[in-house]
């Protein structure tokens, strides 16, 4: 299966770190790439498509369809690297599709001269966490401890977080053999596949915050925690908004464990 790789945009890249946030367990990484891109004004710079998406359209916040859509967005900044986000409704759910996406995404990092890629995702639990912790790994040790050192988070994590399945885990493997070091934040969240992991997208924001000096405010991300809890608290489906939409992405997994 091939992707198409469409260019929106051109611009010339200082070492650019590449964020990944796609459709997972509690959507925690999805969430948090969206609210980033919105808060620091992302500029999409690449669309990928393939006929390995969905066969299904989504309805938009203007009540129109839309088709499944991964990009990439980018951040300038004037002193130190530029920022990359992926982000996307889906992302690839069988195995040869998810390598060739990830190859198509790692081709396009070598182009751009990127220098580190963090993805993201959540650990799915049996129950709600009230205070999520955030536990991190990756291909190369000394970024690793760079990463836990600046963000606090846990960098023990044999025997408690399982395979990371996914866009998330094999942009990790498959980087090594291009020597392109990452890590991956993982979030605890409830493992219900209907539910919306907003603490872990809020823990992993203020990860980011500290380790790559990103000066995002979580104001907004706060207020949409308190209207999705009070929503559950009442009954009610929690309703679409800019960084929460429910989409047929989610999967269910049971007691601890992390799809990308």
């Amino acid at each position: 299966m091939t992707w198409t790789i469409t260019k929106v945009a051109k611009k010339k890249l200082n070492k650019p770190v590449l964020i990944v946030g796609l459709p997972g367990i509690g959507n925690v990484g999805k969430v948090a790439v969206d609210y980033l891109i919105d808060k620091m004004s992302a500029e999409k710079l690449v669309e990928f498509f393939s006929y390995s998406f969905p066969h299904s359209v989504f309805v938009n916040e203007d009540n129109l369809v839309e088709l499944p859509n991964i990009t990439l967005h980018v951040k300038k900044r004037g002193k130190g690297p530029d920022i990359l986000f992926l982000a996307g409704d889906v992302q690839p759910t069988e195995e040869e599709a998810s390598y060739q996406f990830s190859e198509a995404v790692l081709n396009l990092m070598e182009e751009y001269g990127c220098s580190e890629i963090i993805t993201l995702g959540g650990i799915g639990l049996p129950a709600v966490p009230r205070e999520p912790k955030v536990y991190i790994t990756g291909n190369d040790k000394d970024l690793v401890a760079k990463h836990a050192k600046a963000s606090g988070a846990v960098n023990k994590l044999y025997g408690i977080v399982g395979p990371i399945i996914g866009a998330s885990g094999l942009l990790l493997g498959m980087s090594k053999k291009r020597n392109i070091p990452a890590v991956c934040y993982l979030a605890e969240t409830f493992g219900h596949p209907m539910y919306l992991g907003m603490r872990g997208s809020k823990a992993i924001v203020e990860c980011l915050n500290k380790s790559l000096s990103l000066g995002v405010s979580i104001t907004q991300l706060d207020k949409e925690i308190s209207e999705v809890e009070k929503e559950t608290q009442e009954g009610e489906m929690p309703k679409q908004s800019k960084y929460r939409k429910l989409k047929d992405s989610m999967q269910q997994q049971s007691d601890i464990t992390y799809i990308g």
